[in-house]
């Protein structure tokens, strides 16, 4: 996707509005990206790992799934709090009304900050060499230097996994 910049010339979308603009296509379900950023914040890490926004209604109400019908009798009885909580975070685009039932919950993946990031790679000469003779066919010096890089990254990458020992 590419869009005219004011010089004239074309350059690529910001992905972000990209993806915004085909989710946007989805109607109410379209809000959920906000709710589900603001949800652990608002309602707390406890309720978070037990209850979870699965869609919106077309009347605007927020659908929750719980992991039980017990997370989902207490939830109710917390509704209105939950939603002003959620409108202090969201403003208009907050819910108007929360109902949960037992459901299945979305798989939370691990806090990116407790992630460590992976070891640098390391490209070898050997790598290079036969990345360069992957690239050789490519006219464009920029591109030609690209797609150099990152075969020998993906050649480095292959070799260090048990199953492939290649280079």
């Amino acid at each position: 996707m590419k869009r005219r910049s004011r010089t004239g010339g074309w350059h690529p979308k910001d992905i972000g509005d990209a993806v915004r603009e085909q989710v946007a296509r989805f109607g109410a379900d379209a809000a959920l990206g906000p709710l589900v950023r603001a949800w652990p914040e608002a309602v707390g890490e406890a309720i978070a790992d037990n209850a979870w926004p699965a869609r919106i209604a077309r009347d605007g109400t927020l659908m929750v799934s719980t992991s039980s019908s017990v997370w989902a009798f207490e939830l109710t009885a917390l509704e209105a709090t939950m939603v002003e909580r959620l409108r202090v975070s969201l403003g208009d685009a907050a819910p108007s009304a929360i109902r949960f039932a037992p459901g299945r919950l979305a798989e939370r993946g691990p806090d990116p900050e407790a992630v460590e990031p992976p070891p640098p790679l390391a490209v070898s000469e050997a790598h290079e060499e036969a990345a360069a003779k992957l690239a050789a066919g490519i006219e464009s010096e920029p591109l030609r230097a690209a797609v150099a890089r990152a075969a020998a990254a993906s050649l480095a990458r292959s070799a260090t996994r048990p199953h492939d020992r290649g280079l």
